[in-house]
């Protein structure tokens, strides 16, 4: 029987544990947290958990454009909606320690022991758990990552956090300053605002999340900046220091910017230091993650790797994959190297933004040909019932064959509708098998079919 360890208790690390126990490996699984590492415990269920929250409130505050009024607030105000952030933290945390807890129950019951502890490699077939020594035939490192510090910018986890420390706060920051406008500072930045924080937004760049699709980024900044929020383009932060009541964030330019709290959202660095690596052959790149190939192995014979240690697209879906991928590679099984091409992203603001397959900056470079088709979200009956005023649905084809190459849906719940686009790209269906695929009248979803006929191939059938 083959011995797998897995170091790392994350999505690449517990998907990866059930494939090789349904295999028939013998597995164990270290995981020094519990399982689902820090993506289910400080990271990517906290956050969505938490923004949850925050879009329910949003949606309450935009209620009154569908004719819902409130009434009966505090000193008899009208239209008040208030959070209790205790409460909204209480729930984040035992929600995360549940799916832990579940994703605990899972793995156990298809065998798989779990060793609380720090897993490091001894060679490329001995791992070291804590005070044990575990011989193996293969290895799959999951460690994950950590939010990089900036230097001048230490989280003291009072005024200067990380988003790992938000959830221990016990009132709604006053005035809290996001630094650093991608992915997560775009997410933290709308729910707090939402939730009733002011909020200010510090990017480096010209826009918010410059690496995403640019019309996207564009209409959310415009509804954040709707909502109230201060976006501060091209203003890097140089310093974040704490002040007797709050913190001051110095830019490069000399300009200042003064909160009540500050969140650091600057990156992720991997957690491969003093884990062994090196010693055991298994090589890094410049950014200290480890290097892999399409099936997940490493330098070192019999190891492999998954997720944000690898830095190849810091997805859980990603991480699952690629944990999954070097369990059927170890096992001899018939496996597809990882497409990146088809792996489909969501950013969890209000609205949503969701997309797959190409991007549109690539098709603006010359560097693939495409048909691009694009619908406001207005014009869709159903977002015209529920008040959705901001988004769109994006489509792009071969010119010729019609093949669906990618799309981007920027619109409540993308993260649900991104699914028909992902399948299409997946299966290289072409928009016109698409758009004589039937949709619900009314839905969000009609608006990709709309999409798909607008790019149909004059003489093209299915």
């Amino acid at each position: 029987m083959t011995r797998i360890v897995i170091i790392g208790g994350g999505p690449g690390g517990y998907e990866a544990a059930l494939v090789a126990a349904q295999l028939g490996a013998q597995v164990t699984m270290v995981e020094q947290d519990g399982p689902g590492g820090a993506c289910v415990l400080t990271d990517c269920v906290p956050s969505k958990t938490l923004i949850a929250t925050s879009v329910r409130k949003q949606a309450l505050l935009d209620a009154s454009s569908l004719g819902v009024a409130f009434s009966g607030g505090p000193d008899g105000d009208a239209g008040v909606v208030g959070v209790d952030l205790p409460l909204v933290n209480k729930r984040v945390k035992e929600l995360a320690q549940a799916q832990s807890a579940d994703i605990a129950t899972r793995v156990e019951a298809e065998g798989v022991e779990i060793v609380k502890a720090t897993g490091r490699l001894v060679d490329p077939q001995v791992v070291r758990a804590g005070d044990r020594t575990i011989r193996a035939d293969v290895v799959l490192l999951a460690t994950g990552a950590t939010p990089r510090v900036l230097p001048g910018a230490e989280p003291d986890g009072e005024r200067i956090l990380n988003w790992r420390q938000l959830y221990d706060l016990e009132e709604l920051p006053e005035h809290l300053i996001v630094v650093g406008s991608g992915v997560t500072g775009a997410e933290f930045a709308g729910a707090y605002r939402s939730l009733g924080a002011e909020v200010t937004l510090v990017s480096s760049r010209d826009r918010m999340m410059p690496n995403e699709d640019a019309d996207g980024a564009e209409v959310l900044e415009e509804v954040y900046r709707r909502r109230g929020m201060n976006v501060m383009g091209r203003s890097r932060a140089s310093s974040v220091k704490r002040t007797a009541d709050g913190v001051v964030v110095t830019l490069e330019d000399g300009r200042t910017a003064e909160g009540s709290h500050a969140l650091m959202t600057v990156g992720m660095v991997p957690n491969t230091s003093g884990i062994g690596l090196e010693e055991a052959g298994v090589q890094l790149d410049r950014g200290a993650f480890i290097k892999v190939d399409k099936v997940s192995r490493t330098s070192a014979p019999g190891v492999y790797a998954a997720g944000d240690c690898t830095g190849v697209l810091m997805l859980a879906s990603v991480a699952a994959m690629q944990g999954r991928i070097a369990v059927w590679h170890a096992l001899g099984e018939a496996v597809q190297p990882l497409r990146l091409a088809t792996v489909a992203s969501n950013i969890f603001t209000d609205p949503e933004i969701a997309a797959v397959g190409v991007a549109q900056r690539a098709i603006e470079a010359g560097e693939i040909e495409a048909n691009v088709v694009k619908l406001p979200l207005a014009t869709n009956a159903r977002a015209k019932m529920q008040g959705f005023n901001d988004g769109f649905v994006k489509l792009f084809c071969r010119p010729h064959t019609g093949i669906v190459l990618g799309g981007v849906v920027v619109a409540p719940r993308a993260s649900e509708l991104i699914l028909a686009v992902s399948v299409a790209v997946q299966q290289r269906l072409t928009v016109d098998q698409l758009a004589h695929t039937f949709a619900v009248y009314p839905s969000l979803s009609g608006s990709i079919t709309e999409a798909a006929r607008r790019l149909m191939q004059p003489g093209v059938s299915i």
